[in-house]
């Protein structure tokens, strides 16, 4: 499990066009992608199980406990985002509920685009 930073401070202004906005690029695949949002409630969870191809979790809103293989839950937040590879062990837990937007693809690398927390 690695957990990747794609909050504001992050990012890169972006000034053409007449724009001003700020950019903190996440992922390019080169393959086919499934991507959803996920709403954990109070006390909500996703389920230990194996990844069926590597996953990218970016965490929009909340904040929750996420583990890979190992009995130790590390502490993620907003702004944040967790990459398991394929067939890691994984779950996802939250206090306070927890909104998250899910990539799976077989050719995902989130180190091309973010840097480590």
């Amino acid at each position: 499990m690695k957990i990747y930073n794609f909050q504001q401070e992050s990012g890169k202004p972006i000034s053409a066009f007449n724009s001003d906005f700020i950019i903190s690029k996440i992922i390019h695949t080169g393959s086919d992608a499934h991507i959803g949002c996920v709403y954990l409630g109070h006390q909500g969870v996703i389920g230990y199980h194996q990844a069926t191809c590597p996953q990218l979790l970016l965490i929009m809103n909340g904040e929750g406990y996420v583990r890979g293989g190992e009995e130790e839950f590390t502490a993620v937040r907003a702004g944040q985002a967790v990459f398991w590879e394929q067939d890691e062990w994984h779950e996802t837990r939250t206090d306070s509920g927890m909104t998250a937007i899910i990539i799976e693809s077989d050719s995902l690398n989130p180190a091309a685009n973010m840097t480590l927390v």
